[in-house]
């Protein structure tokens, strides 16, 4: 069976799902009624995040969002708008558009939280754990 190259995946997630761009996401950041959700992996969080930003390993979005799930999270049964971010914006795609077959509505951080460090949004950077 061929395989469907994953930047095709992504290009037809994109075509179906709502994008922000970072400009648009940091005049956004401080809203009440916005979630920004991190997808990223804890490795990758613990290297610095979204001041504000909910984490939410891809892995498990599916599962935390859907309120019959064992695993929900009451955070994902909130009124508010949901812009789930990654690294560069493939994975948080891919999870938009899964999460959108599901009923949920979300959008993404287009190129994500690299393009938000180039763009000099605020980052949190935890401490180093002992």
């Amino acid at each position: 069976m061929p395989i469907t190259p994953v930047a095709d995946l992504v290009a037809a997630a994109r075509a179906r799902i709502a994008e922000i761009d970072t400009p648009t996401l940091m005049a956004m950041a401080d809203d009440p009624d916005v979630v920004i959700v991190d997808i990223r992996d804890v490795r990758e969080r613990a290297n610095g995040h979204i001041p504000g930003s909910i984490h939410a390993p891809r892995g498990m979005l599916e599962f935390w969002v859907d309120p019959a799930s064992p695993y929900h999270k009451p955070v994902f049964a909130q009124d508010k708008r949901y812009v789930l971010h990654c690294a560069s914006g493939w994975r948080s795609a891919l999870s938009v558009a899964a999460l959108q077959d599901m009923g949920f509505t979300a959008s993404h951080l287009r190129d994500g939280f690299t393009d938000w460090v180039a763009q000099g949004g605020a980052v949190v950077v935890p401490p180093p754990r002992d």
